[in-house]
Formats: structure tokens, sequence, C-alpha cells
């Protein structure tokens, strides 16, 4: 008789978990999951004003900088442009790297939870 995937089998492994075990462990993964319960909307908007702001900031300092330099005589190079674009860039890559390992935590955690359900 073939046995159904989806269902954990009452024989354990040799060195594996024991019925016992998997359904604490499922068990346990629930409740906290529903202690977190899920995120709003607000949530949400919460962190793409994260993101916004991990962006701006830089930009921003990048731009008041250069603006600053360009009040002296440096030789007519145009620091604010050039400021504003590195700031720019490094405000793009620090959010870049924050939405990275978000999404690789994600990924974790669905990870967990599908070898929990199996």
């Amino acid at each position: 008789m073939k046995q159904n995937p989806k269902r954990p089998s009452s024989d354990p492994a040799p060195g594996g978990p024991t019925l016992a075990e998997q359904v604490g462990a499922k068990a346990a993964r629930k409740l906290k999951a529903r202690r977190r319960g899920t995120p709003g909307v607000w949530f949400g908007l919460g962190m793409m004003g994260l993101i916004g702001w991990s962006v701006v900031v830089p930009t921003l300092l990048g731009a008041a900088l250069g603006l600053w330099l360009d009040h002296y005589p440096s030789g007519g190079r145009s620091w604010t442009l050039a400021l504003l674009v590195a700031g720019l860039t490094l405000g793009c890559f620090n959010a870049w790297r924050w939405v990275a390992r978000e999404d690789h935590a994600m990924h974790d955690e669905l990870d967990e939870k599908e070898q929990g359900d199996d």
C-alpha cells in the first residue's frame, strides 16, 4: 500500500524524530505563528517608507555636502552633482541589501514551515 507523502509515518526512521516529536514541533510552530499574527496594511506601508527613507537620506546628505563644497573654489568641479549621485548610489545599495536580507529571512521561514508540514 502506498503511503500518503503529506501524512507523517507512524514508524520513525532510524535516528529520525518520533511521531510525538513531529506533532510537538508542528504545534509549537502553530502557536508561534498565532502569537505573531499577520502583518497588516500599515506594516507594509511602514516598510515602504523605511526603504524610501534609506534612499532619500544619503541622497540629500550627498547633495547638501556637495552644495557646501561648491561654495569654495574647487577648480570648476560640480561637487553637488557628484555627491548627489554618490548618495543615491549608496542609498539604493543600502535599500537593496535590506530588502535582500528580508527576502532571505522570509524564504528561510517558508522553507522551515514546509519542512515542518512534511
